[in-house]
């Protein structure tokens, strides 16, 4: 049986919440991500700043460079165990607001899952070549 850990990406590209705002946009628009997860000092996932949580800055009228990715995040933490099965991981990604999926490995952050990981992993469970 496949698992989420086998789709997932297991060098995940994150950031703090102290980081500054346009730092981490920065980084997903040079990385093409959409979201980055937030961890603290010990890899536990505090929350995700996504595309959706990016956007908000276009309607600030203020330009604040002193605001971190703390301001913007969703401190929403849903994730899923890496031995969690692929269909357990579809039934999350299948929802609209959810892009990408972390994974946690005893509390920490492991490994993240999007929509194209997925996908990619449905033509190796179906036996069809990628």
């Amino acid at each position: 049986m496949f698992k989420a850990s086998d789709v997932a990406k297991k060098m995940v590209i994150t950031t703090r919440p102290d980081t500054p705002i346009y730092d981490a946009i920065r980084l997903m628009a040079n990385r093409n991500l959409a979201a980055l997860p937030v961890v603290d000092a010990e890899l536990n996932l505090v929350g995700v700043l996504s595309e959706r949580d990016a956007l908000k800055l276009l309607y600030e009228t203020v330009n604040r460079a002193d605001q971190t990715v703390a301001d913007y995040m969703s401190p929403r933490t849903d994730s899923l165990d890496v031995n969690a099965s692929l269909i357990d991981l579809c039934d999350r990604l299948i929802d609209p607001n959810a892009r990408v999926m972390p994974l946690t490995e005893h509390g920490k952050l492991a490994a993240i899952a999007s929509r194209s990981d997925l996908i990619q992993g449905i033509l190796r469970v179906k036996g069809q070549a990628i």
